[in-house]
């Protein structure tokens, strides 16, 4: 059917009936898929116990889903792009269910690695349905939608850990997983009943080997990066690792270069408003992690240190949920000032704001609500910077690469996450004292975490401040719709 049959009207009233059900079915989504990434943390001191395994091993539990997920939202990116949005949507949210029911269970780390992989790789659903975003709401609602399925990769994780928490002391721990498993049923069938399908597919080849360097490449680097505050920076498995994976990433940068469809298109990366957002998206990563580390554990050290908080992990839970609502709240403020001022000054004002709740955090450390609200305005700027990045990549990419544009943004967003845990993990470690035969970091040990955290944020203002300017498009994109509803 052509564009321009009498028939396809339906199919554009039928995107025009309600943008506002199927933008909030995609962010129930991308709740729903990364509230796994912090959902055994409440439970990870008893994993060994649980899974009868060493702690050294039962550690991946959580660094598994991460490394999954990292690899995952390039390559669902490039599918999507190849193959549909929607399709790659409801492949996620089925594989989130999987992962889920894998790992409910389980009562051994083997499997249960299996299923917590399988969580990781459902995150390729958030970058997706970002790019989806501006092919089914009108123009008007684009920038306000996008900047609420943006806040999804912070609030999923601020509400995830204080609700698992929760759940895991009320009841039995595989609890958790058969929520998360419902929860990926009520997506897949949400996406496929709420969201107007769109032919957008552009069949190609898919890039296997491209994809397999990646993975091993971020595989290799994440690993040890995020092993080195365990193993030490200098350790010669740190080096390797980390040394290995800079070696393969290379090679598959060179190999994509000179390849037709490759699985990240370089060249459009390496035009400088998406590489300068990607490289703001590392240094907002990094800052948003970095607070999400600190807190909790300042929380929950112990009053006898002098400056502990001495809260349960359900109490520090609940102190920083109200973060991850500021990050959805905050979603029509970040739209409206994308809207006015544009994609790149967004972003600079949510890098300031995100700094400025770190240096607030310097302030606010005397009490539990004191540090809720340094949290809250730490969070505000996450929320405002996530929801200009995807906006300033989309304007910038071709139509034809939005997802996997978008999903090399997120993993770049992921890859300052991991950096920053790591680079947190070492500054606690390294400057400790001792309360009877325990070790916890000192007061300054969490004062300069707060103070990397917020240069990390001002090093995203200042790459931010080079983007180009570029004045905002917003086309109708040139898509054929289904009437039946069946993509």
């Amino acid at each position: 059917m052509s564009p321009s049959d009498p028939a396809t009207p339906p199919a554009a009233e039928k995107r025009a009936a309600s943008p506002r059900l199927a933008v909030a079915t995609l962010c129930f989504g991308g709740l729903a898929a990364a509230t796994t990434q912090t959902m055994v943390i409440p439970i990870q001191s008893d994993l060994p116990r649980l899974l009868g395994a060493d702690a050294t091993d039962t550690a991946a539990v959580i660094t598994i889903t991460l490394l999954t997920a990292a690899v995952s939202m390039p390559v669902a990116g490039r599918l999507a792009d190849m193959f549909g949005k929607q399709k790659v949507l409801r492949a996620c949210a089925a594989v989130l269910v999987l992962g889920s029911v894998v790992c409910a269970l389980s009562s051994s780390l083997a499997p249960m690695l299996v299923g917590r992989a399988l969580q990781g790789v459902a995150m390729g659903f958030i970058p997706v349905a970002i790019s989806l975003i501006r092919e089914v709401v009108p123009p008007a609602m684009a920038a306000t939608s996008v900047a609420a399925m943006s806040a999804t990769l912070g609030v999923g994780g601020a509400v995830g850990l204080p609700l698992a928490a929760w759940i895991a002391e009320s009841g039995d721990w595989h609890a958790l997983f058969w929520i998360a498993a419902a929860l990926g049923a009520i997506v897949a069938v949400a996406v496929e009943v709420l969201v107007p399908h769109v032919h957008d597919g552009r069949r190609g080849r898919f890039d296997y080997p491209g994809a397999v360097g990646l993975a091993l490449g971020l595989v290799a680097f994440l690993v040890g990066v995020s092993k080195a505050s365990a193993w030490g920076w200098g350790d010669s498995r740190t080096l390797g690792a980390i040394g290995l994976g800079v070696v393969v990433l290379l090679a598959w940068g060179a190999y994509e270069l000179r390849t037709e469809d490759p699985i990240v298109d370089l060249r459009t990366s390496a035009q400088r408003p998406v590489l300068l957002t990607n490289l703001a998206a590392l240094a907002v990563g990094f800052g948003m992690m970095a607070q999400s580390i600190v807190v909790p554990q300042l929380l929950q050290a112990p009053e006898a240190t002098g400056y502990g908080l001495g809260q349960t992990i359900l109490e520090a839970g609940l102190w920083l949920a109200p973060g991850g609502l500021m990050m959805m709240l905050l979603s029509p403020v970040s739209g409206s000032l994308i809207n006015r001022w544009g994609a790149k000054a967004t972003l600079m004002a949510g890098a300031t704001v995100l700094a400025s709740g770190y240096l607030a955090g310097l302030l606010l450390m005397g009490s539990a609500w004191q540090l809720m609200v340094a949290a809250c305005i730490a969070a505000a700027g996450v929320g405002i910077g996530y929801a200009a990045m995807p906006t300033l990549i989309l304007d910038a990419a071709p139509p034809r690469e939005a997802a996997a544009a978008v999903g090399l943004n997120a993993l770049m967003r992921s890859v300052g996450t991991t950096l920053a845990a790591a680079a947190m993990g070492t500054v606690l470690t390294s400057d400790t004292q001792r309360l009877g035969s325990v070790a916890v970091p000192t007061e300054h040990a969490f004062e300069l975490c707060f103070v990397i955290g917020a240069a990390a944020a001002l090093v995203g203002v200042a790459i931010a401040a080079t983007i180009p300017a570029r004045s905002r498009q917003v086309a109708e994109p040139e898509l054929v719709r289904s009437t039946s509803g069946r993509g």
